[in-house]
């Protein structure tokens, strides 16, 4: 049977090797060290509150997790408190795919963005995931652009 839980400060060697199983799954290369970053991203957004990681585990196995990360904007007419929620770390292992649980952990931190009185969550979806979050409801935008600068 499935366990559901939240990640804490004592599961951060988890959520570093998840994170990377889920970009090299993107099609990243896993070309530079980024543990000692993440290791510190993790500790300090769990420590302050700004991300809720679901981990999913099948018996002492971590099979999946998602993540909700929160950040303040200046609030605006269309944002009255100015924060946002996006939705990051979607990972199911390959052998757990098709079985619902990325739509498990999909309600698990919508529910978590409804409780803190966010009205809008966004994200970045791989070619992958698209489908599973279209199902969920989640609607193309444009709603950013982004600029890479070079050293």
């Amino acid at each position: 049977m499935l366990k559901y839980r939240r990640a804490n400060l004592n599961d951060i060697d988890k959520l570093v090797e998840l994170r990377k199983k889920q970009l090299i799954d993107e099609g990243l290369e896993p070309n530079i060290d980024i543990d000692k970053e993440l290791s510190i991203f993790f500790r300090d957004k769990l420590s302050e509150g700004r991300l809720i990681q679901w981990l999913v585990e099948d018996n002492e196995e971590t099979i999946a997790c998602g993540a909700v990360i929160f950040y303040d904007f200046p609030p605006s007419y269309t944002n009255k408190n100015g924060k946002k929620a996006y939705i990051a770390n979607m990972y199911t292992n390959e052998n757990y795919r098709g079985q619902g649980i990325a739509k498990n952990l999909l309600s698990k931190l919508v529910e978590d963005v409804k409780l803190s009185g966010i009205s809008k969550i966004w994200l970045a979806a791989s070619e992958m995931g698209r489908p599973v979050y279209k199902k969920f409801g989640f609607k193309e935008a444009d709603e950013y652009l982004e600029l890479n600068i070079t050293k």
